[in-house]
């Protein structure tokens, strides 16, 4: 089938649908995108989507592991135009946060490894969900254009000369049941723990703020009685 064709069958059946990924026998990831692209400084961008998600002939997820505490996808590519041996790695955890009452999963970190010894970290720390929920959000990924999520972890290394975007991007990494998605908790709505903290925080202050002015107005009224009220006039007596 020409690579025209395949685009409109493609088209015709809509976006893939989600990467499963199990270990010792369960799933227990899912992951979706509706397109995944790499770049190398300034040249064109690599689309990966349909590598990941064609299901005749799905990437390689074998070097994936899943704990109750940690999860990684592993992505492996093999020579991709002019990369030898790509692999991209996506690192999460399950931690319980005792200010939420519940645990969260978060995307740690992702990796691209290229060349068989070269590799680009990003930091993903932002990317938030509690560990019942998958994790939803519009683009995932190291463009300013895109909110920055991913983040270069060190200007030593060759991770700011790449970028990587996912676009209509989802994960689920903890308590996967029946092989679907949970609800969904989306970047620009949900709250984290550190969100709900800083709330609470502020509304402390808040309310001490409001209790310290309501002193000072009160206080105010006082002194203004104090100042016009009348002077009492005591007659002295014929003996004095």
């Amino acid at each position: 089938m020409s690579h025209s064709k395949r685009k409109l069958l493609q088209s015709l059946m809509g976006p893939y649908g989600p990467l499963s990924v199990s270990y010792n026998g369960k799933t227990c990831i899912l992951f979706k995108a509706k397109r995944l692209a790499i770049r190398y400084r300034n040249h064109t961008f690599i689309d990966l989507t349909e590598k990941v998600f064609n299901t005749n002939s799905p990437v390689d997820t074998k070097g994936s592991v899943c704990t109750k505490e940690k999860a990684t996808l592993s992505l492996r590519f093999g020579d991709v135009e002019d990369l030898r041996g790509l692999v991209i790695r996506l690192q999460m955890s399950n931690t319980f946060y005792e200010a939420a009452g519940q645990n969260w999963f978060t995307l740690d970190s992702v990796h691209i490894h290229y060349n068989w010894t070269q590799e680009a970290t990003f930091n993903a720390s932002e990317v938030y969900a509690p560990a019942t929920s998958s994790y939803h959000c519009q683009h995932v990924s190291s463009l300013h254009k895109y909110d920055t999520l991913l983040v270069p972890s060190s200007h030593t290394d060759t991770s700011a000369n790449w970028h990587i975007t996912f676009t209509d991007f989802q994960i689920q990494a903890f308590n996967v049941q029946s092989d679907k998605f949970a609800s969904a908790s989306d970047c620009a709505t949900f709250l984290t723990p550190a969100i709900l903290m800083g709330l609470v925080t502020s509304l402390i202050l808040l309310l001490v703020l409001a209790y310290a002015l309501h002193m000072v107005v009160h206080l105010k009224h006082i002194d203004r009685y104090e100042e016009h009220k009348a002077t009492v006039y005591f007659p002295r007596s014929p003996e004095a």
